[in-house]
């Protein structure tokens, strides 16, 4: 997991980010009566070559020549394309899910599901387990829930929101475990509704989750009329044809989106754009209203958050549905990494650990060996593999590995200048890493043992005291704050990371509230970032 976070970081590093442009064109049908309006993007040729447009001189030159261009359509193709319920969770989908949509932690997830799980007090019911165990790595239902599953949602929500047949999800691999169902509600006619005020919020939040995914995943598919025009823009001078290409979709029929609709990842898109599209068929002529183009930069992969880690790990055959959250959990605490803005970012502690390991083992923290590993355990437990030869063909050469990195790898010293001076003796101090992460020591060890916890400055000052600075400092938890560096003189704090610039409104303190927007701590007027950052510039 390490590693994976470390090379992500080091790939977003090592990004070049390159500029391209697109080209939009307004069009709308010569022959109607009334101007319906859509836009087209510009793919490339109509005989299969891309265009790649990396400048605006470029985009402005390649306007001109599509301004001169007679438009028509060349082909229509619509369909009805469904869209199919996911299956219900398994352990490594419903940390996700929950992360995305509830912003639940993987460990939170479990402690809540293993309350779920082991019984609540229904009323004159008593103790309740309302869902089946939450450690599994199989999608099977047993068949008497999908048949009541399948009573309820004709009773519910009428026939046409029920499929012909049941359907049934298959286990995901040849390991995945069928001795586990996967989670869902013990009794599927107890509704969240019903039975709330026997609940945590916490607690009602995740049973509607799971609730929603599994009455969801015998649904009627959503059913969507889609649109793919294709518009040829003909050069005269040059007969040059350019290709560009509408689509749309319509909903016609919900089916198990009136219910529950899954949460994507950042790098996900959507489905189907929604744009409308007039009426067309082959040989219409367009008149072009309007070329519009727009200057986009390549973007780094993002960073992993708590929901594409777990899916990274389970993709890649690392892990299993008892260890994913304690994976997540242990990376953190030990320091290797840390979240900021909910996603992971690894520590120098954890990148020098994983280069370390790769350096000396590459084969132990080789992602394949690892789910080859985990591969040969469960052929273990299934009586395929004998265990004595498994680990003597694992630990052989490990130990010969061992005993010459133990002979070969240096002391690494990650000690730093910082710019404090000793309070005791007005020696320089120096950055030092330690089991619980940096801090500062006095550069005249042994003969003064001062340390102090290191601070970083983010050049805000206090507004509560208006004399200190904040500064950023970790707390019991290991999660980060903001607070006066005049402690305990002055005990303010913010969950939020403060930005320099004033509030545009009332001029007191903005701190960041989520990706790309800042909120004001006194009025809650919210603004761009950006935008602060561009009036701050100005003035």
């Amino acid at each position: 997991a390490v590693r994976l976070v470390v090379d992500r970081e080091r790939e977003i590093s090592n990004f070049v980010v390159l500029e391209y442009w697109t080209i939009e064109a307004e069009l709308t049908k010569k022959s109607s009566a009334k101007q319906e309006k859509f836009r087209a993007t510009l793919a490339g040729l109509a005989n299969g070559s891309k265009l790649q447009i990396d400048s605006e001189k470029e985009a402005k030159a390649l306007e001109d020549e599509l301004r001169r261009c007679s438009y028509s359509v060349n082909s229509v193709m619509r369909s009805d394309v469904p869209r199919q319920p996911s299956p219900p969770f398994i352990t490594s989908t419903l940390q996700q899910e929950a992360a995305r949509k509830l912003r639940f932690s993987p460990k939170r997830t479990m402690m809540i599901a293993q309350q779920l799980y082991e019984g609540i007090s229904i009323g004159a019911e008593g103790p309740v387990g309302l869902i089946t165990y939450m450690r599994t790595d199989s999608t099977h239902v047993a068949s008497s829930a999908i048949a009541e599953t399948r009573q309820f949602i004709s009773s519910k929500y009428g026939k046409e929101y029920l499929p012909p047949h049941a359907r049934v999800f298959r286990k995901k691999g040849r390991f995945a475990q069928e001795a586990h169902e996967a989670i869902r509600p013990t009794n599927i006619h107890r509704e969240p509704d019903q039975i709330k005020s026997y609940l945590t919020p916490e607690q009602l939040k995740l049973y509607e989750l799971i609730w929603k995914r599994m009455v969801a995943s015998q649904m009627a598919p959503a059913v969507f009329d889609t649109i793919n025009v294709d518009v040829h823009a003909t050069q005269p001078r040059t007969q040059t044809i350019y290709l560009f290409k509408a689509t749309s979709a319509i909903c016609k029929f919900p089916g198990f989106m009136v219910l529950y609709i899954e949460g994507k990842d950042e790098n996900e898109d959507g489905q189907f754009p929604v744009t409308p599209i007039p009426m067309l068929a082959p040989g219409d002529d367009l008149e072009l209203l309007n070329l519009f183009s727009e200057q986009h930069f390549t973007q780094p992969p993002p960073r992993y958050t708590e929901a594409t880690l777990i899916k990274a790990l389970e993709q890649k055959g690392i892990g299993r549905p008892s260890t994913y959250a304690t994976i997540i959990s242990t990376i953190q605490e030990r320091g290797y990494v840390h979240k900021e803005k909910g996603r992971f970012i690894p520590e120098e502690i954890g990148m020098i650990v994983n280069d370390l390991l790769t350096e000396h083992f590459p084969q132990i923290v080789d992602l394949h060996f690892t789910a080859e590993m985990e591969k040969e355990l469960d052929e273990i437990a299934q009586g395929d593999k004998n265990w004595i030869t498994v680990l003597r063909d694992f630990y052989t050469p490990f130990d010969a590995t061992l005993q010459n990195a133990s002979q070969s790898i240096a002391k690494r010293d990650l000690t730093k200048l910082s710019d404090e001076f000793c309070p005791l003796c007005d020696r320089p101090m120096v950055i030092k890493v330690g089991r619980f992460g940096k801090f500062l020591a006095c550069s005249g060890y042994p003969d003064c043992k001062k340390t102090m916890p290191l601070i970083a400055r983010i050049g805000v000052r206090c507004p509560q005291c208006y004399e200190g600075e904040l500064v950023e400092r970790i707390d019991k938890k290991k999660r980060r704050f903001y607070g006066c560096d005049r402690y305990p003189n002055c005990d303010f704090t913010s969950s939020r990371k403060p930005i320099p610039q004033p509030c545009p409104q009332c001029g007191k303190l903005l701190v960041e509230s989520r990706e790309g927007w800042a909120v004001c701590m006194a009025c809650k007027h919210k603004v761009k970032i950006d935008e602060v950052e561009k009036v701050e510039a100005v003035a």
